[in-house]
């Protein structure tokens, strides 16, 4: 992490506007289970900033190809992300990231498991797994909306204008510990994860509507 922390962030911290809103919500120690939208590739570096802004060092859920790239790949085994094997049902991640949050570390998961396809970059329907890491470890989760970065890099398109803004909101942590006694019901499961996305909703639709209009296109 440390090597991300001083090569990545400086140039991006330069390059980018950023606004943080919501710092408050992130406990300074402790276990912390962070639920994000997905609208780039470069989200993990905005999400990642933010959380190191607040003070933490986040583990990803990331897929598993991304560890099979020669440049990210050292980087993401360096900084001990979690690899992901996406459809495969292998409870190891959820597992993986249960053993950190319990060890009072940042996890930082995206549910919709991949770069959202809705044409306005809304979230999609997301996977079970961040309600089977909130109901298993006991710990509220925090949703983290970024918006801004979907033309940065996204397959097909790449912009990287200078100055363009970048913004990144936490909202309040979402407690669900009424429903750990039923941790193993998938209409539970999806209750919580559609829960989660609710929230996450919430937060991209006000950053979309606050955001500047001349850098919408």
């Amino acid at each position: 992490m440390g090597l991300a922390k001083g090569v990545l962030i400086p140039p991006i911290w330069l390059w980018f506007d950023w606004r943080f809103e919501g710092f408050e919500h992130i406990p300074r120690e402790g276990p912390a289970l962070v639920a994000c939208n997905h609208i780039s590739h470069f989200d993990p570096l905005a999400h990642g900033y933010f959380l190191v802004k607040a003070g933490r060092r986040p583990r990803f859920l990331a897929k598993v190809e991304l560890f099979r790239n020669p440049i990210a790949g050292p980087v993401l085994r360096g900084a001990r992300q979690i690899p992901v094997r996406r459809g495969s049902g292998d409870r190891a991640p959820v597992e993986f990231g249960e053993k950190a949050l319990r060890q009072g570390e940042v996890v930082a998961v995206y549910p919709e498991a991949t770069v959202t396809t809705n044409p306005d970059f809304s979230p999609m329907r997301a996977k079970t797994g961040i309600a089977r890491l909130t109901l298993d470890a006991g710990v509220p989760v925090i949703p983290l909306a970024v918006w801004g970065s979907a033309p940065v890099w996204r397959r097909g398109s790449r912009s990287v204008r200078f100055g363009r803004p970048i913004w990144v909101k936490a909202g309040p942590p979402l407690d669900f510990s009424a429903y750990e006694d039923r941790a193993g019901d998938p209409g539970v499961l999806r209750q919580v994860t559609d829960e989660v996305m609710a929230q996450l909703s919430l937060l991209v639709d006000d950053l979309r509507e606050r955001y500047p209009k001349r850098w919408a296109a």
